[in-house]
């Protein structure tokens, strides 16, 4: 029987339009994992999803969530937007994770952290990259992957400029269609970035058509929060990283 605590606390601070992270966490949570969720703003619900917006999420103060969450003494803090410190630089990802992390003690994890992390325990520095994103911010995601020492070879995006809740309308074959289109012969594994496109039910599908590995925001923050939380046996269903030992 699946438990929903005893094993570790695992606390969320997810963008406040985003409408995928909570279910896709409740699809991976390992078994004695229970979850907590924060809301964070910072950025205007009725503009676009754009550099600007994205940098203002990154940007703003988190006492308050980050308040709240501490409150049920998480294990791990995830912070659960891509975009919002892709925009910044990978200094600023990293900076942000030690700032969460001065907080308490508790360990802390980024969404695009995650990815550079599961990109670096696979070995892979080549890859094709796939986000609902404005093209500006895929330019800023594949100058942060490259300051990681990772090349993207190739790049897929959705074409129309996507609002908050479109993003996370993509349905699971426009997802799948999406990571497709990014797939390219030199690339060692498909990136299908952002916590709120349902990326993580369509890895197993994704991975069987391009025979590679395919590592999404979720995917990586889980797999990482398992690894600081000691959980090390594998998960199958969501793709090559998970089904590998962690510890």
């Amino acid at each position: 029987m699946m438990r929903s605590r005893g094993r570790a606390r695992f606390g969320i601070l997810v963008p406040f339009t985003n409408t995928n992270l909570e279910p896709d966490m409740v699809l991976l949570r390992p078994d004695g994992v229970s979850l907590h969720f924060a809301r964070m703003g910072g950025y205007d619900q009725d503009e676009l999803p754009d550099a600007e917006q994205m940098q203002g999420l990154g940007a703003a103060d988190l006492a308050e969530p980050l308040r709240l969450l501490l409150g049920v003494r998480p294990d791990v803090i995830m912070y659960g937007c891509t975009s919002a410190t892709l925009t910044h630089g990978f200094g600023f990802d990293r900076g942000l994770a030690q700032q969460i992390k001065a907080q308490d003690i508790t360990e802390t994890v980024t969404a695009a952290g995650a990815l550079v992390h599961a990109l670096e325990f696979l070995g892979v520095r080549r890859i094709g990259f796939a986000s609902p994103y404005v093209s500006a911010i895929n330019d800023m995601a594949t100058n942060f992957l490259a300051e990681a020492g990772v090349q993207t070879v190739a790049r897929s995006e959705v074409g129309d400029a996507l609002d908050n809740y479109e993003q996370g309308e993509l349905d699971e074959q426009a997802v799948y269609d999406l990571g497709l289109a990014a797939d390219h012969p030199e690339a060692q594994a498909l990136v299908l970035s952002c916590t709120d496109m349902r990326s993580v039910e369509t890895i197993a599908r994704l991975e069987r058509a391009v025979g590679k590995p395919v590592i999404t925001s979720n995917q990586a923050m889980m797999f990482q929060a398992m690894q600081l939380a000691g959980i090390g046996e594998a998960m199958t269903g969501f793709g090559q990283l998970l089904e590998r030992s962690r510890l």
